[in-house]
């Protein structure tokens, strides 16, 4: 069987998809992965090439898995059926899928980690029934350990299983199986997210003292600022940076969580904090970067002002939400403002300024 990687133009992307073709038979997968068009030949921009560079590697990579998979009989072309497949490769190869998303493609790339030391060696789609998934929530909820050897958070292990419940579906889909085991039991329930932020003043200490990376100081701050998550700053351009008369210093931007196109406006204070502007295909935070390591000296930094919290870049996004909360901003605007497309998520900020309500009025206390 031959396994080829075409493109097709679609609308103003170009789709690619695996052609297979075998005895006289052609099959399409497509793999809902997109380039950016070159019509004109040599006018898209360097980081217009570099992503189609990306994409067009891992298309190559699934069409390399699959063909050695088709070779070996694993993923069910051939001879034998698909349900004798392998539900660990299934997984990897969906994991593969969204390497150009790096939060999800982390926590399929972690779903499969844990997967691996709960089955120990494979398992095929004909061996996953109710008591099999039944047993693999109880790993997930009282087994499973992160890398620092602690037990898996309840929203982590609801996550790690929903992502198995979607493999399931998804192979449901493609009818790979006939049925879908995972109807016949619930899901994790996720817990309340713990949401750790910065009071003003302690936003106010830290401005005050040096980062060992400076860049990160000040996009954390910015962050702090806007509300914007890391990945939306790490991409940002100049271009989308704008001003008008009647809104002041905005930002223009699609979310890369969301896709959803936002305008954003901004403080002066975090205008000053973009520095000096460049060409507009630019990059604002050129250097960026962001891992365990930054993540170390974030806390250094933030532990130099006497803060004993445990802070990550996220949190910056946090303390900008609880602080318009908390500063009297009404709770659809600060959702507006986050970008979030479901009010139930800006009102997890909302139970937190309602426990320091309650936390303050408990601080007056009488003898009587």
């Amino acid at each position: 069987m031959n396994v080829i990687l075409r493109q097709r133009q679609k609308g103003n992307k170009v789709s690619l998809y695996l052609d297979y073709y075998h005895q006289g038979k052609r099959n399409y997968e497509y793999l809902q992965l997109y380039l950016i068009p070159d019509p004109q030949k040599g006018k898209l921009t360097k980081e217009q090439k570099d992503n189609n560079k990306k994409i067009l590697g891992l298309a190559e990579a699934i069409r390399s898995k699959r063909h050695l998979e088709i070779q070996n009989g694993i993923y069910g072309f051939q001879d034998q059926s698909k349900i004798k497949g392998s539900f660990l490769r299934y997984v990897e190869y969906l994991a593969e899928k969204r390497k150009g998303s790096d939060g999800n493609y982390g926590n399929w790339d972690s779903t499969l980690k844990h997967l691996r030391k709960f089955v120990k060696f494979d398992i095929t789609f004909a061996q996953i029934d109710k008591r099999w998934l039944d047993d693999l929530k109880y790993y997930f909820l009282n087994e499973a350990l992160t890398p620092a050897n602690k037990h898996l958070s309840q929203n982590s292990a609801s996550s790690y299983y929903n992502k198995v419940r979607a493999a399931l579906k998804q192979a449901y889909k493609e009818r790979i199986i006939q049925h879908n085991p995972t109807e016949e039991t619930e899901g994790i329930k996720p817990g309340d997210p713990e949401r750790e932020f910065l009071t003003l003043d302690e936003l106010q200490a830290i401005v005050k003292y040096e980062c060992e990376i400076p860049i990160l100081k000040r996009a954390f701050i910015f962050s702090a600022l806007t509300g914007l998550r890391w990945s939306d700053i790490q991409k940002l351009l100049w271009s989308e940076v704008q001003f008008s008369n009647e809104i002041g210093h905005y930002i223009r931007f699609v979310q890369k969580k969301t896709k959803g196109a936002e305008t954003l406006p901004i403080s002066e204070q975090a205008f000053h904090l973009l520095g000096e502007r460049t060409k507009e295909d630019e990059r604002v935070f050129v250097g960026l970067k962001y891992s365990a390591w930054h993540n170390v000296k974030l806390q250094q930094w933030i532990q130099k002002a006497g803060i004993t919290k445990t802070i990550t870049f996220h949190c910056a996004r946090h303390t900008y939400a609880t602080l318009q909360l908390t500063l009297g901003t009404d709770i659809y605007t600060v959702s507006k403002l986050l970008g979030h497309k479901d009010l139930k998520t800006t009102q997890i900020y909302g139970k937190i300024i309602d426990e320091r309500k309650k936390e303050a009025a408990n601080r007056i206390k009488l003898e009587l």
